[in-house]
Protein backbone atom coordinates (compact mmCIF):
# COMPACT_ATOMS: atom_id res chain seq x y z
CA UNK A 1 0.00 0.00 0.00
CA UNK A 2 2.76 2.45 0.87
CA UNK A 3 4.93 1.73 -2.18
CA UNK A 4 2.40 2.85 -4.84
CA UNK A 5 2.03 6.28 -3.23
CA UNK A 6 5.76 6.94 -3.05
CA UNK A 7 6.44 5.34 -6.43
CA UNK A 8 3.85 7.36 -8.35
CA UNK A 9 5.28 9.48 -11.12
CA UNK A 10 3.71 12.70 -9.81
CA UNK A 11 5.18 12.20 -6.36
CA UNK A 12 8.67 11.41 -7.67
CA UNK A 13 8.70 14.34 -10.09
CA UNK A 14 7.46 16.68 -7.35
CA UNK A 15 10.27 15.47 -5.06
CA UNK A 16 12.89 16.09 -7.76
CA UNK A 17 11.49 19.54 -8.47
CA UNK A 18 11.42 20.26 -4.74
CA UNK A 19 15.10 19.29 -4.51
CA UNK A 20 15.78 21.66 -7.41
CA UNK A 21 13.82 24.49 -5.75
CA UNK A 22 15.83 24.11 -2.55
CA UNK A 23 19.10 24.12 -4.48
CA UNK A 24 18.00 27.15 -6.51
CA UNK A 25 17.19 28.99 -3.25
CA UNK A 26 20.73 28.30 -2.05
CA UNK A 27 22.09 29.67 -5.32
CA UNK A 28 19.96 32.81 -5.06
CA UNK A 29 21.13 33.34 -1.47
CA UNK A 30 24.72 32.98 -2.59
CA UNK A 31 24.15 35.37 -5.46
CA UNK A 32 22.64 38.02 -3.20
CA UNK A 33 25.44 37.66 -0.64
CA UNK A 34 28.04 38.09 -3.36
CA UNK A 35 26.37 41.02 -5.12
CA UNK A 36 29.33 43.25 -4.25
CA UNK A 37 32.08 40.67 -4.83
CA UNK A 38 34.20 41.67 -7.83
CA UNK A 39 34.15 39.09 -10.61
CA UNK A 40 31.44 36.92 -9.04
CA UNK A 41 29.40 35.01 -11.62
CA UNK A 42 25.70 34.29 -11.09
CA UNK A 43 24.85 30.71 -10.06
CA UNK A 44 21.68 28.84 -10.96
CA UNK A 45 20.52 25.29 -11.65
CA UNK A 46 22.39 23.65 -14.47
CA UNK A 47 20.26 24.13 -17.61
CA UNK A 48 20.47 20.44 -18.49
CA UNK A 49 18.47 19.42 -15.39
CA UNK A 50 15.12 20.43 -16.88
CA UNK A 51 15.96 18.77 -20.20
CA UNK A 52 17.05 15.56 -18.49
CA UNK A 53 13.95 15.58 -16.27
CA UNK A 54 11.61 15.97 -19.25
CA UNK A 55 13.41 13.22 -21.19
CA UNK A 56 13.33 10.97 -18.14
CA UNK A 57 9.59 11.47 -17.69
CA UNK A 58 8.93 10.82 -21.40
CA UNK A 59 10.87 7.54 -21.16
CA UNK A 60 8.97 6.39 -18.08
CA UNK A 61 11.76 7.12 -15.62
CA UNK A 62 9.45 6.79 -12.62
CA UNK A 63 8.69 3.19 -13.49
CA UNK A 64 12.27 2.20 -14.31
CA UNK A 65 13.85 3.97 -11.34
CA UNK A 66 15.99 6.19 -13.58
CA UNK A 67 14.27 9.27 -12.20
CA UNK A 68 15.75 8.57 -8.77
CA UNK A 69 19.26 8.79 -10.22
CA UNK A 70 18.67 12.30 -11.55
CA UNK A 71 19.80 15.09 -9.27
CA UNK A 72 19.95 18.87 -9.75
CA UNK A 73 23.26 20.67 -9.58
CA UNK A 74 24.45 24.25 -9.66
CA UNK A 75 26.34 25.86 -12.50
CA UNK A 76 27.46 29.33 -13.52
CA UNK A 77 24.74 31.11 -15.47
CA UNK A 78 26.35 31.68 -18.87
CA UNK A 79 23.47 33.95 -19.97
CA UNK A 80 24.10 36.49 -17.19
CA UNK A 81 25.90 39.57 -18.41
CA UNK A 82 28.26 41.72 -16.40
CA UNK A 83 26.72 45.16 -16.07
CA UNK A 84 29.47 46.52 -13.85
CA UNK A 85 33.11 47.21 -14.62
CA UNK A 86 34.31 44.71 -11.98
CA UNK A 87 32.77 41.76 -13.90
CA UNK A 88 30.10 40.86 -11.33
CA UNK A 89 26.96 39.48 -13.03
CA UNK A 90 24.54 39.86 -10.11
CA UNK A 91 21.55 42.21 -10.38
CA UNK A 92 19.76 42.43 -7.03
CA UNK A 93 16.35 43.16 -8.61
CA UNK A 94 16.61 40.06 -10.80
CA UNK A 95 17.66 37.91 -7.86
CA UNK A 96 14.76 39.13 -5.71
CA UNK A 97 12.34 38.37 -8.54
CA UNK A 98 13.84 34.88 -8.96
CA UNK A 99 13.60 34.37 -5.21
CA UNK A 100 9.88 35.20 -5.24
CA UNK A 101 9.24 32.89 -8.20
CA UNK A 102 11.16 30.10 -6.52
CA UNK A 103 9.23 30.57 -3.27
CA UNK A 104 5.91 30.17 -5.10
CA UNK A 105 7.15 27.01 -6.84
CA UNK A 106 8.52 25.63 -3.57
CA UNK A 107 5.24 26.26 -1.72
CA UNK A 108 3.24 24.56 -4.47
CA UNK A 109 5.53 21.51 -4.49
CA UNK A 110 5.49 21.21 -0.69
CA UNK A 111 1.70 21.26 -0.80
CA UNK A 112 1.67 18.57 -3.50
CA UNK A 113 4.03 16.26 -1.59
CA UNK A 114 2.19 16.93 1.69
CA UNK A 115 -1.10 15.89 0.13
CA UNK A 116 0.39 12.50 -0.77
CA UNK A 117 1.58 12.02 2.81
CA UNK A 118 -1.80 13.15 4.20
CA UNK A 119 -3.52 10.57 2.00
CA UNK A 120 -1.25 7.90 3.40
CA UNK A 121 -1.92 9.05 6.98
CA UNK A 122 -5.66 9.00 6.34
CA UNK A 123 -5.45 5.48 4.88
CA UNK A 124 -3.55 4.23 7.92
CA UNK A 125 -5.51 5.96 10.67
CA UNK A 126 -8.89 6.40 9.05
CA UNK A 127 -8.89 10.04 10.17
CA UNK A 128 -8.17 13.24 8.27
CA UNK A 129 -6.13 14.94 11.00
Amino acid sequence: MIQPIFQSENYQVARKLLDAAVLRQEAISSNISNAETPGFRRLDLAPDFQTELQANIAQGGAKTGALQQLSPRLAVDTNARATRPDGNTIEIETELLKMNENTVQHDFLVDLVSRNIKQLRMAISGRTS
